[in-house]
Formats: structure tokens, C-alpha cells, sequence
């Protein structure tokens, strides 16, 4: 049963970033309204407020009708406009800066409101306009109804400007990597907050039973909680061997465990499909579930911005600050992260991407597309430099893998410029970084 609660759950925080989500909830919530409004005037709320508050009641029929046929109309010019720029945002992301970036922008919850607000105000429109009685009596007519009306399309003219001004600035590069910066933040703040920093003695899992992944998809999360209830309760040790965010293919190895089913009504079948139903599985990637695709997607929009066809070497630094308090923040983070139970007994092994690995393919990409702009190889060399000098490193070794890339880049960068000015400034960033580097480490 537990299973089942965990899915559904991951399923409704997945369901969020649909685009179609909270425009569909709001517009229920306005079809029931309008509803609730038509009862209401057939019981005579009009009626009542005709006799005691006859401001508040549109009591000619003619009127209430051209209102009404006027909000329609104006509401669905108001929502094509609206998801016209919606599209236009999504395809100058997608061309200028990276698709990876498209989800995050889809799942904008504010827009996702808005068109919600535009299209609950259209149906309670249509459906007031619909309830207007042929004769027009005005003790019949929903006078309140229409009054209501007047209401929410001056809310949806509210909305529709907030709109235009939310969305200036959403297509804005600065925006973008400010929203993915701060996202993968909380998420590995909240992974080095979690963390035990003891040492777990996880033994080797070479020889462990196998499950093979039944489907294929980015693994986009792992229900720990739900694996750590099976291991608990069958006294299992788990390891999840796939890195999340890595695209699985049907039948390779996902999860690797210790013990068989202590349940007599069970066999290991069943086990191993519970076990497997902890995995979600997708066709797109969400940074709160996976700080790494912030990197790629920062990195990707850098790579971008020096292409010829936009060469914005702005940007590109831009997008190295980020990277460099994104990868101070990771140096505080292990390699290697553990599922602990109340005693402190690790559990699960999770697979993840290591710090060398992950400053290796930011670093190979830039290098790449970056290490004939000295302005750019400068700006690396700074953010190296930063890096060098954080007292709060979690491992050692991390600073041999920073020097690693700081030889790779020094090559590049030498190789690719012959002018004595620009290969004069280079050697004294590299003279810097000796300097703040123990002896051992030579360049």
C-alpha cells in the first residue's frame, strides 16, 4: 500500500510541470462557480438583491447580453495572444539559448495561473450568457451573474498585463540561468544538509542479485523512502546503480540487492517488481529532481552564446559566475551518497556523479568552444582561482581534480593564441594559481 502512496505522490509532483495542470484545475473551479451562480439565481439571489441592493444586479437584458457576447470575444483574442507569446518564448529559448531549458519554462506556474484565470473567466461567461432566460425578465435574468462578470474580466485585464511584464522578462538569458541557478541550488543545499558525514563501510556488490529495468526513459527519481521500507522490512541492502538523470535502456541492471523476500505469501519476483516500482521513469528532466542538468543546462547556454551565429561572450561569463558558486556549493558534497535508517544503518548506495566527472564535462565543453576567446580562458582561470581558495572542501582530492583541469585548460589555451599579449596574461593567472597551491602541485 505504501508503494502505491509513494507512486501517486511522485506522480502529482511530476504532474505540476504539465503545462495543461493549473489551467485545468482553474478552469473546473470556474465552470463549478458558474454552476453554483446559476442555482443560486434560480433560487432567487437576484431577485432578493433587486429589492435591497439594486447596484450590485445588470437588470437590462440587452445589456447584460452585449456584455457578455464583448467578454467572450475579448477573453479568446486574450488567450491566443497569451499562448502565441507563451510559444514565441519557447522557441527563442529553444534556438538561442538551449531545449534543455524548455521544460523548466513550461512548468512556470505563475503563466500556468494566468491562462487558468483567462479561461475559468470564458466559461463562466458562456455559461452565464447561456443561462439568460429568452423573455429577459428581469427578475428571472442573472443580474448578480452578470455583475460577477464585469469582475473577473477586469481580474483577467489585470492578469493579462502582469502577463505581459512577467513574460519580458522571462526571455531574458540573465532570467533563465537565474531561475536554474537558484533551483539547482536548493536542491544541493538540501542534498548537503541530508547527508551523513560518516562513513558508511558499504560493502562490494559485484555479486548481488540484478534487476533489470523493464522499460526505457530518464531515470528522473528513486522513492527512497519506499526502497528503505522494503529493506527495513526484508532486511535487504540495496544499491541504485544507474546515475539519476542517465537514460536507461530496457533490460541493464537498475538496482542491485542483498537478502531475499522474508514474506512467505511473497517470492523473490515479487520482491524484485516492488523494488522496481520505486524507479520513475520519463521522457524529460526537472532540475529539482536532478541538480546536474543545472550544469548542463548553464554550460550548454555558455556554449551557445559563443557560437558565431550569436557570439555573446557576455552571456558565456555570466554563465561562468553561476557555475563557480554551483561548483563551490558541490565541493561540499560527497561522492558517493547513502540511504540511512533511524540507526544511523546505511541502507541504500546511490549512485552519482562524481565532482571529477562532473568539472570534466563543464570544462570540455568550454575548452572546446571557448579557448580562443582569452576574455572567456580568463574568466576560467578566476573561477579555478575561487575555487582553489574555498576553506570548506569536503575532500581533498577535489582540489588534484581542479588542478587537473587547470593543465587541460592552460594547453588549450596556449595552443590557440599567438599573440604575446594575450599569452603573457594567461601564464600570470597560472602563476597566480601556483601561488595559492601547495608545492606538490606544479603546472
Amino acid at each position: 500500500m505504501k508503494k502505491y502512496i509513494y507512486k501517486i505522490f511522485n506522480s502529482l509532483e511530476k504532474l505540476e510541470s504539465n503545462i495543461a495542470f493549473y489551467p485545468s484545475i482553474i478552469s473546473l473551479f470556474g465552470l463549478l462557480f458558474a454552476f453554483l451562480m446559476i442555482y443560486l439565481e434560480s433560487i432567487g439571489i437576484s431577485k432578493y438583491l433587486v429589492k435591497h441592493y439594486p447596484v450590485l444586479v445588470v437588470n437590462n437584458t440587452e445589456t447584460a447580453r452585449s456584455l457578455l457576447t464583448t467578454f467572450i470575444a475579448g477573453l479568446i483574442s486574450i488567450m491566443v495572444f497569451s499562448f502565441s507569446l507563451v510559444m514565441i518564448l519557447l522557441n527563442q529559448a529553444s534556438s538561442n539559448f538551449s531545449p534543455r531549458v524548455l521544460p523548466g519554462l513550461i512548468s512556470n506556474r505563475r503563466h500556468q495561473i494566468i491562462l487558468g484565470t483567462y479561461n475559468a473567466a470564458l466559461l463562466y461567461c458562456i455559461f452565464t450568457l447561456v443561462s439568460i432566460t429568452p423573455n429577459g425578465d428581469k427578475y428571472q435574468m442573472p443580474g448578480f451573474s452578470v455583475l460577477l462578470s464585469i469582475v473577473f474580466m477586469t481580474l483577467s485585464l489585470g492578469a493579462f498585463i502582469y502577463f505581459i511584464h512577467s513574460i519580458s522578462q522571462e526571455i531574458q538569458v540573465n532570467t533563465i540561468m537565474d531561475k536554474i541557478f537558484i533551483k539547482s541550488k536548493l536542491r544541493l543545499e538540501k542534498l548537503v544538509e541530508a547527508e551523513k558525514h560518516i562513513d558508511a563501510g558499504f560493502e562490494d556488490t559485484s555479486d548481488w542479485k540484478n534487476i533489470m529495468a523493464n522499460s526505457t526513459g530518464y531515470m528522473q527519481d528513486v522513492s527512497l523512502k519506499a526502497l528503505a521500507d522494503l529493506a527495513e522490512s526484508h532486511d535487504l541492502m540495496i544499491e541504485v546503480v544507474p546515475i539519476k538523470g542517465a537514460y536507461i535502456l530496457k533490460g541493464i541492471p537498475v538496482i542491485k540487492y542483498k537478502g531475499e523476500a522474508s514474506d512467505h505469501m511473497e517470492d523473490d519476483e515479487d520482491l524484485e517488481s516492488k523494488l522496481l516500482d520505486s524507479i520513475t521513469f520519463s521522457n524529460s528532466e526537472l532540475i529539482e529532481d536532478n541538480y546536474v542538468l543545472a550544469f548542463k543546462q548553464i554550460t550548454e547556454i555558455a556554449v551557445k552564446a559563443m557560437s558565431p551565429g550569436i557570439n555573446d561572450p557576455g552571456t558565456c561569463i555570466n554563465a561562468i559566475d553561476y557555475l563557480t558558486e554551483l561548483f563551490a556549493l558541490r565541493m561540499t558534497k560527497k561522492d558517493h551518497s547513502y540511504y540511512f535508517n533511524d540507526d544511523e544503518k546505511a541502507l541504500i548506495h546511490i549512485n552519482t556523479v562524481s565532482f571529477e566527472e562532473l568539472l570534466y564535462n563543464v570544462m570540455a565543453a568550454l575548452r572546446t568552444y571557448c579557448k580562443h576567446d582569452v576574455i572567456v580562458v580568463q574568466k576560467l582561470f578566476v573561477m579555478f582561482q575561487y575555487l582553489l581558495q574555498q576553506n570548506n572542501i569536503l575532500d581533498e582530492n577535489y582540489k588534484e581534480v581542479i588542478i587537473k583541469e587547470i593543465v587541460n585548460l592552460k594547453k588549450d589555451a596556449l595552443d590557440n593564441h599567438n599573440n604575446d599579449r594575450d599569452i603573457e596574461l594567461i601564464k600570470s593567472y597560472i602563476t597566480k594559481l601556483q601561488n595559492i597551491n601547495p608545492s606538490e602541485y606544479k603546472f
